[in-house]
């Protein structure tokens, strides 16, 4: 399993990526962005929220941090990477504003196409080895290919074939989980994911950069005046990132094949990873803070 995912690493990324967003595609309509139009402030604050906050902690933690270049990139990676497709859905079972999430996640997906790649160079250019070349042309094609494009198909799937597009959305999001597991198991396998090599204190790292991330919003939306629903849309998307782009930009910027950059790519991998993981923990504990809060003001109310 380890030779093949070497071999094939970028195809597994491509792959689980482009059945994520034609699943996430198969369940959108173009009057799911009403609240741009709607509630424009909100669309404004939280794309905004999205677009700045990530890149401005990612710049403070490698800033003021000594840590591996790997993990360094990973965290300049997840900033600059959009709001992940279950974002939406954490947003509705937190009870959150969902037609606000959809509209944060449609805008941030279409502005990683310039967004993703400018951070990217922004925030990491420096700690690149000399000759290393950043494959911006690369990065905006598979944006283009394998996230923008499937998404179009996803929708075009709901227009034409309604009644078929829920399954189709299922089973394709299914697929891109079971192509993350390809890829974790494949990475053990060949020898990438050492957790003694990546360390206990990267993964505290890691783990106060999505707290922050988090704190941050929080803070933010209620000084901004959001209203709760509002709030929980944008915490959600802010913490849940489409780490599906993350593992196929890792995978064209340093390939498993790449020997000479093995020992940073296989540390940017356990970075995003590693935040996959975190974050789903962390919307849980949203979801769940959220429906104690609800059920505690039905009590009240009573």
């Amino acid at each position: 399993m380890g030779e093949i995912y070497v071999s094939y690493e970028y195809w597994f990324a491509a792959g689980q990526l482009i059945l994520a967003m034609i699943g996430m595609g198969a369940t959108l309509t173009l009057a799911d962005f009403k609240d741009i139009a709607k509630e424009p402030r909100a669309v404004f604050i939280g794309t905004c929220i999205q677009f700045v906050l990530p890149p401005l902690i990612a710049f403070s933690f490698i800033s003021l941090f000594d840590f591996h270049v790997g993990v360094a990139i990973g965290l300049a990676l997840l900033a600059a990477i959009p709001g992940g497709t279950t974002s939406n859905v954490f947003t509705y079972f937190a009870r959150g504003n969902v037609p606000l999430s959809i509209s944060i996640t449609g805008i941030t997906t279409l502005g990683c196409l310039v967004f993703t790649p400018f951070v990217l160079g922004l925030l990491i250019i420096e700690h690149l080895p000399s000759d290393f070349v950043m494959p911006t042309q690369q990065i905006i094609s598979d944006i283009c290919f394998t996230l923008l494009l499937p998404l179009y198909v996803g929708m075009l799937i709901l227009k034409l074939m309604p009644k078929y597009a829920d399954t189709i959305s299922k089973w394709c999001i299914r697929g891109a989980l079971l192509g993350i597991l390809f890829i974790i198991v494949g990475s053990a396998s060949a020898g990438r994911l050492n957790l003694s090599v990546f360390g206990s204190t990267n993964v505290m790292i890691v783990c106060c950069f999505i707290i922050t991330l988090l704190i941050g919003s929080v803070l933010l939306t209620k000084f901004l005046g959001l209203s709760k629903p509002d709030r929980i849309a944008v915490d959600v998307e802010l913490v849940v990132r489409n780490v599906n782009l993350a593992l196929l930009i890792k995978a064209s910027m340093f390939p498993a094949s790449a020997l000479l950059l093995q020992d940073i790519g296989d540390m940017v991998l356990f970075t995003a990873l590693l935040f996959g993981g975190i974050q789903m923990l962390i919307a849980g504990v949203i979801i769940f803070k959220s429906k104690k809060s609800s059920t505690t003001d039905m009590v009240t109310n009573n």
